[in-house]
C-alpha cells in the first residue's frame, strides 16, 4: 500500500490590475466610439455598404496618417461596432449589425442622440466630477450660475439635441412599456415633460385604443410635432404646453414621467407625485420610468451612474430604489406600487390611486 501522504494542490486567486487598468482607461475605447457617431461614420458606412480605410479617411476628411485611420477603425471592430475583411490595405469595413440598427442616422431605429449629446456636452462636464463631489454644485453650462433647463430651452439647436438624446436612451424602454404595460381599461394617457412625444407615439403604435398626449413647455412643440408627423399618429398623440411645477396634471387614466423625477431634489420629487396623485381618477396610475436603482444598490450600475449625473447636470437631483418610490408614493396618498421590468437596466415604478 503506497504510503505517500496525499498533498491537495491548493489554487489561490492572484490579484491582478486588469479591472483596475480597464476601467481606469474606460474613457478611451468610449471616445472612440463617440468620434465615430461625431463623423457619422455608420451612417455612411450604411449608405455605401462597405469602403476601404482610403475611402472612410477621405469620406471623413481625416488628416492624421494611414496609420491612425487603421488603429481608429481597426478599434471599432475589436470593439464590434464595424465589421472588416482583409487587413491594412486589403481591409474592408462595414456595419456590424447593432450598429447598423442603432447608429444610421436614416434609420427610425437610432438611438444615437444621446452618444451626440455625451461627446457634445456629457465627457467634458465628467471630466469635473472630482469637483461636483466636492461642491455639490453642477459642472455644466449654468456653473456659474442659472438652471440647466432654462439655458437647453433657451438654444433652439441645444434644446434639439438634448430632446434627440432622451429619445434614443428611453426608446427601447418606451417600446417595452408600450407592450408590457397593462391597458385594459384604459383609453388616455399623459406624458408629462414628454419631450419629443416617443412615449406617447410608442404606446399608440402598439394599443390602438390609446390617445396620448405628450406635455412640456413651448420650445418643445414645434419638434414634438415633427417627429409625430414622421409617425402618421396625429390623430391619437397630440402635444400640450404644460410647466409641471406651476400647472395642475391633466385628469386622464394614466400619467407617465420618464426621467424627470431624477432631475429634482426630494422634496420636489414628492411635489410632482402629490400633483399626479390629484390629477387621477380612482383606480388611476402614476407610471416613473427611470433606472431604477435595485434596493440592495450593488447591481443595477448605470442607475447608480446616472445618478452622478445628476449630479454633475442638476446639483441636487439624485436616481432612486424602488424603496424609495414606495416611499414616496405612501406619502403622497398612493395605495400600492409595482415594478415593471423594461429594456435593458430601466424599470417602470408604478403607483396605484
Amino acid at each position: 500500500m503506497d504510503s505517500t501522504p496525499i498533498v491537495e494542490e491548493v489554487k489561490t486567486t492572484q490579484p491582478t490590475p486588469s479591472k483596475i487598468m480597464e476601467i481606469g482607461t474606460g474613457f478611451w475605447p468610449s471616445k472612440v466610439l463617440l468620434s465615430a457617431v461625431h463623423f457619422d461614420l455608420f451612417t455612411k458606412l450604411a449608405a455605401a455598404g462597405s469602403m476601404n480605410a482610403p475611402a472612410i479617411k477621405k469620406e471623413l476628411g481625416l488628416k492624421c496618417t494611414d496609420r491612425n485611420v487603421y488603429d481608429f477603425l481597426d478599434s471599432l471592430s475589436t470593439l464590434g461596432f464595424l465589421k472588416r475583411e482583409g487587413l491594412l490595405e486589403t481591409a474592408i469595413y462595414s456595419n456590424a449589425a447593432d450598429t447598423d440598427t442603432f447608429l444610421d442616422k436614416n434609420k427610425k431605429s437610432y438611438v444615437g442622440g444621446m452618444l451626440e449629446m455625451a461627446n457634445n456636452r456629457l465627457y467634458r462636464f465628467w471630466g469635473n466630477l472630482e469637483e461636483a463631489l466636492l461642491t455639490g454644485e453642477p459642472q455644466n453650462e449654468v456653473k456659474e450660475g442659472g438652471n440647466l433647463f432654462e439655458a437647453l430651452y433657451s438654444d433652439q439647436a441645444r434644446l434639439a439635441e438634448f430632446i434627440h438624446a432622451m429619445s434614443g436612451i428611453q426608446m427601447g424602454n418606451f417600446m417595452a412599456f408600450a407592450q408590457k404595460f397593462d391597458f385594459s381599461n384604459t383609453k388616455t394617457l399623459a406624458d408629462i415633460g414628454g419631450s419629443g412625444a416617443l412615449l406617447s407615439l410608442m404606446v399608440a403604435k402598439h394599443q390602438s385604443q390609446m390617445e396620448c398626449t405628450s406635455y412640456d413647455l413651448p420650445p418643445v412643440a414645434p419638434i414634438a410635432n415633427g417627429i409625430i408627423a414622421g409617425f402618421g399618429l396625429q390623430d391619437r398623440v397630440k402635444t400640450g404646453n404644460l410647466d409641471f411645477f406651476k400647472d395642475d396634471f391633466p385628469t386622464v387614466d394614466v400619467i407617465v414621467m420618464g426621467n424627470i423625477l431624477h432631475d429634482w431634489d426630494e422634496e420636489q420629487k414628492l411635489m410632482l407625485m402629490k400633483k399626479a396623485y390629484n390629477a387621477l381618477p380612482i383606480g388611476g396610475r402614476f407610471v416613473a420610468i427611470e433606472g431604477i436603482i435595485d434596493d440592495e444598490r450593488n447591481k443595477n450600475l448605470f442607475g447608480m451612474m446616472v445618478s452622478l449625473n445628476m449630479l454633475i447636470e442638476t446639483g441636487t437631483g439624485f436616481d432612486y430604489t424602488y424603496a424609495d418610490f414606495r416611499k414616496w408614493a405612501n406619502e403622497t396618498g398612493f395605495k400600492e406600487t409595482s415594478l415593471l421590468p423594461l429594456a435593458g437596466p430601466f424599470s417602470a415604478a408604478i403607483a396605484y390611486k
